[in-house]
């Protein structure tokens, strides 16, 4: 299928990053920040930024990594437990400036969406930029971030596996609990029978067609509503 984006420079403080931004056909639409998985900006998350394109989102999905990206696991997780997690806060927080300053972006917040470590840092991002009005934690799991719930403003949408070899049910259900104690919107999903990275098509070991498919059902739903 035809890519709908294009990599593009993000200003980041006073540094420069890059990223995938994918745009409807018209040209105009809600924005939405997508969050890479362990593996990094891989053509996985481009997919999914096309995808939100298509369904009239403009989504953007910053490269953390800095151009580095791996499909081994072991290299993977050394990247992940690598990232430095300021820069990785200031480019997202790029990010969004971009984004809400893009042409075709409505409204003043943006939604953010990220899978694995993209998951967690999606929901640590949106208790530090108020600018974040919706919020998907796919799986999320970062063993360094830890949440400050008192700042964020935004209502979260977590999507978690039954078989999740990285994230109990009980912790998901505890993430759950605690954002609901701390008066935030909570509204958790866990996917019967399926694996951690469920929705990760590039990986037929984990995907799932049918969850996946009810997850994105819930994704588009949540973002129409709140952005």
């Amino acid at each position: 299928m035809t890519r709908l984006g294009t990599d593009i420079d993000i200003p980041s403080n006073a540094d420069t990053g890059r990223g995938y931004l994918a745009v409807p056909v018209d040209g105009r639409g809600p924005g939405v920040i997508v969050i890479q998985e362990w593996w990094g900006l891989v053509d996985h998350i481009r997919d999914v930024c096309d995808r939100l394109a298509r369904e009239g989102m403009i989504a953007l999905a910053p490269d953390l990594y800095r151009g580095d990206a791996t499909a081994d696991p072991d290299a993977a997780s050394r990247l992940m437990m690598d990232l430095e997690l300021p820069r990785a806060a200031r480019d997202l927080d790029g990010a969004i400036q971009a984004l809400l300053g893009h042409d075709g972006v409505a409204g003043h917040k943006v939604g953010a969406i990220g899978f694995c470590m993209g998951g967690q840092l999606a929901l640590d991002a949106a208790t530090r930029n108020t600018r974040i009005g919706a919020v998907v934690d796919c799986y999320g799991i970062h063993p360094n971030v830890q949440l400050e719930l008192s700042g964020l403003e935004a209502a979260v949408l977590g999507i978690f596996a039954e078989h999740d070899e990285f994230i109990s049910m009980e912790s998901a259900r505890k993430l759950e609990a605690d954002l609901r104690t701390a008066g935030k919107r909570a509204d958790f999903t866990i996917l019967s029978g399926a694996r951690h990275a469920f929705m990760n098509d590039s990986r037929p070991d984990v995907y799932d067609a049918d969850a996946a498919a009810r997850a994105w059902s819930q994704i588009l739903t949540f973002f129409r509503a709140e952005l």
